[in-house]
């Protein structure tokens, strides 16, 4: 061997900061130092659908929310909706359902707004290739004290909201197999009342700030890992927007239905997920495209590209707004994550807003039980998109199977074509991964608002690798993010 070839430059800039969960990046060269391919790994065992198979119906619920700090409302309920089906309940009573619906809305809310304030708004606030001392939410609130005030207080509320509806804010108890265990009293309605105008004027303007980036922006956000794909998300019969129940829809890059109002229940006749050697994490398609053409896109993007309208009405005005921007064609710029994560609080806010209004709120009739089924299957839409929960339970009541097909997992291949295209853009012909490289793949990846953890269910620290490999297959260079965000000093191995 020679002597370069036994040295090896090495950045190490450990973990990566502001999104969660644990995988690496390789960057793949060619003969002519361009960029040939990327890849997410994700590098920790997904084992969560083997070590809940024993358990009581009863319990999965409240066990699987384990899988998340940040979105386990979204788990608690998707579980809930697959027991109600399970216990033989296709129609939860008026007040389970609207219950059910105020901690999804309030979930969803304090989700969007984490993501935007505190992990992305640095990179929109300062730019992808500020001092990594500069990007997190400490600088946020030293130069811009008032929005960083206001991320934090919208996100108390919905985590108020969660906890009024599930019993606490974090892995909460609220919903259970065929209905809920509590209603919200007058007390709690007026509490949440007291705020909700200040939270919608609030919301509005954070939707004025993702919209004027990108229409600031906009050479930038259409060059910016920018790609045709397809969408999938839930809607409404009537096409609109349901972040809690619906059916399926799919559509192409053109916008064109590939299926449309499909029953949850047969979501697996039409959506198939393909294992890969490099990834713990799978890559879902839909059949009847097949793995090459039929992969796609979910989450804030997706569903404003699905729905035909916002049944709120100053949502709706925003979503109008939003595909003026790409003149009424389907938006598949990456970066227009964040406007339509943005639309989407708005609507729950509004939504919210609706249903404190509701007596039905205050009603006594909390669960319903009717035949008993096998097998079910919950499907919501999370923060981060479409989440499948599927289960069969025996005669016992314990789990004999389950299959979890999370939000980021759906996104897998948009990630990987999300960071093939930053890297040919800005590292082609480069054998060095610079610091503002590392950033602009971390904000590829971070537009999707990956769940890493839910997606592969791993335990401890969190870091994101990212390797440089020649044609040949030699690494070149290999660098992750310290916590802090700050480089260490390049080291010969």
């Amino acid at each position: 061997m020679t002597e370069q070839s036994q040295k090896t430059r090495i950045v190490e800039i450990e973990p990566i900061t502001r999104v969660e969960g644990h995988g690496k990046v390789t960057i793949h060269l060619d003969s002519n130092d361009q960029v040939s391919e990327a890849r997410l790994h994700i590098v920790e065992f997904r084992g969560f659908e083997r070590f809940i198979q024993g358990r009581l119906l009863w319990e999965v619920p409240v066990i699987v929310q384990r899988l998340c700090g940040i979105c386990p409302v979204s788990h608690h309920l998707a579980a809930a909706k697959a027991m109600d089906i399970i216990m033989g309940v296709d129609q939860l009573t008026p007040t389970a359902e609207k219950m059910r619906r105020l901690m999804h809305y309030g979930q969803i809310m304090q989700s969007n707004v984490l993501h935007f304030f505190h992990l992305s708004s640095p990179d929109l606030l300062f730019g992808f290739g500020a001092d990594a001392r500069k990007r997190n939410i400490f600088s946020v609130i030293k130069a811009f004290p008032e929005l960083a005030r206001q991320g934090v207080l919208m996100r108390k509320f919905g985590q108020e909201v969660i906890r009024y509806t599930a019993g606490k804010k974090i892995h909460g108890t609220g919903a259970i197999p065929g209905g809920i265990n509590k209603n919200l009293s007058i007390e709690e309605r007026d509490i949440l009342l007291k705020d909700i105008d200040q939270m919608t004027k609030w919301a509005h303007g954070a939707v004025e700030i993702a919209r004027n980036y990108t229409q600031a922006h906009q050479d930038d956000v259409e060059g910016f890992a920018n790609f045709r794909s397809n969408h999938l998300s839930l809607v409404r019969e009537d096409g609109a927007m349901d972040l809690y129940h619906g059916h399926l829809r799919a559509t192409d890059a053109n916008g064109q239905i590939i299926f449309d109002q499909v029953d949850t229940q047969q979501f697996n006749q039409h959506i198939m997920e393909e294992v890969r050697s490099w990834s713990y994490m799978k890559f879902p398609f839909i059949k009847q495209r097949g793995a090459l053409d039929g992969w796609y896109r979910v989450g804030p993007l997706s569903r404003l590209n699905n729905v035909a309208f916002i049944d709120t009405p100053l949502a709706n005005d925003e979503l109008t707004e939003f595909r003026a921007f790409n003149r009424g064609h389907p938006n598949h710029m990456t970066l227009a994550y964040h406007w339509a994560r943005m639309i989407e609080v708005l609507h729950c806010v509004e939504k919210i807003h609706e249903l404190l209004e509701d007596p039905d709120l205050q009603g006594h009739e909390l669960r319903l039980q009717g035949e008993r089924r096998e097998e079910g299957i919950g499907v919501i839409e999370a923060p981060r998109g479409s989440l499948f929960h599927h289960y069969r339970v025996n005669e016992n009541d314990q789990v004999t199977y389950c299959n979890l097909i999370v939000s980021t997992t759906h996104n897998n291949t948009g990630m990987n074509r999300a960071i093939t295209q930053v890297a040919q853009k800005f590292l082609s012909g480069r054998k060095k991964i610079t610091d503002g490289l590392l950033n602009h793949v971390e904000v590829a990846v971070r537009a999707y608002d990956p769940c890493l953890s839910c997606a592969t269910h791993a335990l401890g620290q969190m870091p994101l690798q990212i390797e440089l490999y020649n044609a040949d297959g030699g690494l070149l260079d290999k660098a992750s993010q310290h916590l802090h965000g700050q480089a260490s000093t390049p080291t010969d191995v």
